[in-house]
């Protein structure tokens, strides 16, 4: 009998009843759009932040202990203050591996360049490194450092043995400020007198960088190291890392690392902290010293969590918007309904019965609404991430059952409501009109 009246009164009622499906369908569609975004931005937005720059600095301990007696450039310790190039592909082969986006040496010095002393500075652009499981792996500048506009061509890379031993062949970028001081022009060709021997080398682009690199000579790792006579060496490394903000236990592990129990140290060491990523770098190079660079990282938390406060802001309006346009369209259909409902009070139905009709009207009409929006919701994500990300979204699929719940349960409060005039309609008053 109930299922009989549900399938009579959705026959007779289509219109109101496509329009409570059309009012739970536009909240589930907005809510499922928002939702799919929310779980996916922190990735995307992360990535988007990466334009900011590293986020992580590998040091050699010996110079970062001794940052006020010398300078990168200065240092007098021989040994200490160097990296070695051969680790360099222990940085992909931490526990968070699939969240370095790049990597990028440092090495810098001074040379000679026509009677002039110029600062210099070695650094890979997009150089091939072997890494395992990881095909045609390239990193540098060019990944970790977006936000360098470079005017004409990147160096090429990985530099052959040929134009090291021969010292020509070789591309550089000359800083826009240092360029302009001494006149040099994309494709001039310059001499380098290095400590060790000298290169040709010639400008195959301008940098534009807002940093020190503009008034530098900026080149292939390699040919930085042969002249300098530091094969194998480096200074420092740039890590661009995808993380995720900082909370409380993060802060705690920061502050002091051995006042964690077992349990806390495990759950800082399995989640993408910048400074669980770090001290796993600390751990992987050995001789070195990491440190976050905490004005990207803390601005990426700082961004990532007001975003996602608005989203949570728009969804719990969408519910509270759904919820009062399904209550009026059941109070509506209530006093349209009374006489029907003071027959079935007159023949014996009782109020808990009534109402479980109205419920599960309304729940059906929250289901329906509800896939449907699940397949708007997932379009409406799609484009979003398109426009401002430029790349498809990646759909979860845990969306879906939470956005149904979500939208039987705006039929069903948004019922409750108009529900319950039910108790105070008595059959004698609404058979007879009054």
């Amino acid at each position: 009998m109930l299922w009989r009246m549900l399938r009579q009164s959705w026959s007779r009622n289509v219109r109101r009843k496509s329009l409570a499906v059309l009012t739970v369908f536009l909240a589930a569609g907005l809510i499922s759009a928002l939702l799919a975004v929310s779980i996916d931005i922190g990735d995307k937005m992360a990535r988007e932040l990466k334009s900011y720059g590293a986020n992580i600095l590998v040091e050699p301990a010996g110079q970062a202990a001794l940052p006020a007696l010398f300078g990168e450039n200065s240092n007098p310790l021989a040994s200490e203050e160097f990296l070695d190039e051969s680790e360099l592909p222990n940085i992909k082969d931490i526990f968070w591996r699939n969240n370095i986006v790049g990597f990028a040496p440092l090495l810098s010095g001074d040379v000679i360049v026509a009677g002039k002393h110029i600062s210099v500075l070695g650094t890979f652009f997009s150089q091939p490194i072997t890494i395992p499981d990881e095909e045609d792996y390239h990193t540098g500048q060019q990944s970790v450092s977006p936000y360098w506009q470079v005017t004409g061509n990147w160096p090429t890379e990985p530099v052959s043995e040929n134009a090291l031993q021969s010292g020509q062949g070789i591309d550089v970028l000359a800083g826009k400020q240092l360029a302009q001081q001494n006149g040099w022009q994309v494709g001039q060709t310059l001499r380098l007198q290095g400590p060790e021997r000298a290169l040709d080398v010639r400008i195959s682009g301008i940098l534009a960088s807002g940093g020190d690199e503009e008034n530098r000579l900026v080149m292939p790792l390699a040919a930085v190291q042969n002249m300098l006579g530091l094969e194998g060496k480096i200074q420092a490394v740039r890590v661009s890392a995808l993380t995720v903000p900082e909370n409380e236990l993060s802060r705690r592990a920061r502050e002091n690392l051995e006042a964690l129990n077992a349990e806390e140290y495990e759950l800082w060491y399995c989640t993408a902290y910048v400074s669980s990523i770090a001290h796993q770098l600390e751990e992987a190079i050995s001789g070195s010293v990491v440190r976050p660079i905490w004005q990207v990282a803390a601005s990426e938390g700082v961004v990532i969590d007001k975003i996602q406060l608005l989203l949570g802001v728009v969804t719990f309006a969408a519910l509270v918007a759904a919820a009062m346009g399904i209550a009026s369209l059941m109070t509506s259909t209530i006093m349209e309904r009374s006489k029907e409902i003071g027959l079935m009070k007159a023949l014996g139905a009782r109020q808990w019965q009534i109402m479980l009709l109205f419920y599960l009207e309304a729940a059906m009409s929250g289901l329906l609404g509800g896939a449907l929006g699940c397949i708007a919701g997932w379009g409406l994500a799609r484009a979003i991430c398109l426009m401002l990300f430029g790349v498809p979204l990646s759909f979860a699929w845990v969306v879906i059952p939470c956005v149904l719940v979500i939208a039987m349960l705006i039929a069903v409060i948004g019922t409750w409501f108009p529900a319950r005039r039910i108790a105070r309609l008595y059959p004698v008053e609404v058979l007879y009109g009054r």
